[in-house]
């Protein structure tokens, strides 16, 4: 309790400071009606009690009353929010050239995160560097295709799991078992090594250790609004990322001198791997690679790319098993095209329609991200007929953009067909800003490509190798569909199903 009272008068302390310079600067502030609207700021801590403990969706309840750009006022920090694809267009694609860059929190900043991660660092020639690598080096169609055989080793691995649980008569966890095979599936491409050992608790520390960064990183933090703060970390948000962080960096240290030794005796076979990739590009001088962009490049790509995979399918078998008509489909067009109790294979999916159609309904209804990484305006700008002041934190709502009524029909509703017929060709690769999971324009996630195989390589052989049950007691009108929010949006309570054979 001492130490609680002891954080509260930190914080009223700051605040105080803090308010000093705003009564400073008030004349010099931009006029409130040539901002977006939005409701009227409290003095000193501004608009931060809206936002609670789910921001997506207050922010989203603040939309829907004020319109579709918003203005909050968070301690210091001016953040307009944008909620309608027309003017996340405008942000993401028309004036990206200005909202480029990232609007990093303190949290970020944890052994120094920021100057080395590409989702958060500015467009300068580090950014360049690295978002070239990936694009020409690590997640080219040729490079993607030629690790194929690694992905499918790992979803059969998944299938021999569920394979187990069946005949043991056993749910299982689906997030903690595709979480597993997404860890693995990264490692593979990128240490050719499994991180996730099947009688450790490797995997369930991994998650437990990404999510901590994910819900660290997306917690409303007053270090964000009230700069004087940032030192004392009040919330112990930066210090709890810091830990984090730490302990996959020490991970990632053992596997790059690990290989770095093998690649100093006469005997070594080059892997192909990704790092082998990155050590010699930086060998042959293509790119000046260190090993610190070496080493936060694996960070940003195991970070971003176990979560967000593994959440997007057990969203998406939670929502099947919610509408189990919507399943029995999928099931259908999955034996008619490929056979029953099949893997699917990458050149199967562009068959699979309504399995394409199923993900993107997840992604529209979850959000790999519901609040995209949010940006800072390089320069005042009109956008919807309003000024967004130089400086400003934007935040894009995916997650409100998805439940857009005058978007969606019936936009509360799981509905696949919604993205089916010619008609309708909405596509997850940011040129269409109803669909948002990854992002848009220069910032866009590096990642997509990969993650994009993976997560229908991995829902199409779950649906397609076996028949699936809710455990006993539990039946579709009663499942806890409940979000927790972070960086991602993961269930509040995992799913766990009952493997039949098919």
């Amino acid at each position: 309790m001492d130490i609680i009272n002891c954080v509260i008068g930190l914080c009223i302390a700051g605040i105080t400071i803090q308010a000093f310079c705003l009564l400073a600067r008030r004349s010099k502030a931009m006029p409130r009606e040539l901002l977006p609207p939005g409701p009227k700021p409290y003095p000193l801590v501004g608009n931060l009690f809206e936002l609670g403990d789910k921001p997506h969706v207050s922010l989203t309840k603040l939309s829907q009353r004020y319109g579709p750009i918003i203005s909050l006022q968070l301690g210091q920090l001016t953040t307009v929010v944008v909620s309608s694809p027309i003017l996340a267009k405008e942000i993401l694609r028309t004036h990206d050239q200005i909202f480029c860059n990232r609007n990093q929190p303190d949290a970020v900043h944890a052994c120094k995160y920021n100057e080395y991660s590409m989702a958060w660092l500015p467009v300068v020639a580090r950014w360049r560097k690295l978002r070239t690598i990936c694009n020409s080096q690590l997640f080219a169609p040729k490079v993607l295709d030629s690790n194929y055989s690694n992905r499918r080793v790992k979803v059969q691995k998944l299938i021999d799991d569920v394979n187990e649980s069946m005949r043991a008569g056993e749910a299982m966890d689906v997030g903690k078992a595709v979480f597993s095979t997404s860890l693995n599936l990264l490692s593979q491409t990128i240490f050719s090594v499994d991180l996730a050992q099947p009688s450790s608790e490797t995997a369930r520390e991994f998650k437990k250790t990404i999510w901590g960064i994910m819900e660290e990183v997306g917690k409303p933090n007053l270090a964000d609004y009230f700069p004087l703060l940032k030192k004392l970390d009040p919330q112990g948000i930066t210090r709890r990322t810091a830990y984090y962080f730490e302990k996959i960096y020490s991970i990632l240290d053992r596997m790059i001198h690990q290989r770095l030794e093998l690649r100093r005796g006469d005997n070594y076979i080059t892997t192909n791997d990704m790092l082998d990739s990155l050590l010699n590009i930086s060998e042959e001088k293509m790119e000046d690679m260190d090993m610190r962009e070496t080493q936060n490049l694996f960070m940003d790509l195991i970070i971003g790319g176990t979560e967000t995979s593994s959440a997007t399918v057990e969203w998406a078998m939670a929502e099947l098993l919610h509408n189990p008509e919507i399943l029995l489909k999928a099931q259908a067009e999955l034996e008619q095209v490929i056979g029953k109790r099949k893997l699917v294979e990458e050149s199967d999916v562009a068959r699979l329609p309504y399995l394409q159609a199923i993900l993107k309904e997840t992604f529209r209804l979850h959000p790999t991200a519901p609040l995209l990484l949010p940006r800072s305006a390089g320069a005042k700008i009109e956008i919807g007929g309003y000024i967004i002041p130089k400086g400003a934190q934007v935040l894009i709502n995916a997650w409100a953009i998805g439940k857009d009524p005058n978007t969606w029909e019936n936009p509360n509703l799981f509905m696949p067909e919604r993205f089916l017929g010619l008609d309708n060709q909405i596509e997850v690769t940011g040129k269409n800003c109803e669909l948002i999971p990854f992002g848009g324009g220069r910032r866009m996630c590096p990642g997509l490509p990969l993650g994009i195989r993976m997560v229908h390589l991995m829902l199409g052989s779950l649906l397609n190798c076996f028949d699936w049950k809710l455990e006993d007691g539990v039946v579709p009108e009663t499942m806890n569909m409940a979000e927790k929010f972070g960086v991602t949006l993961n269930m509040a309570q995992s799913l766990r199903a009952v493997p039949e054979k098919s």
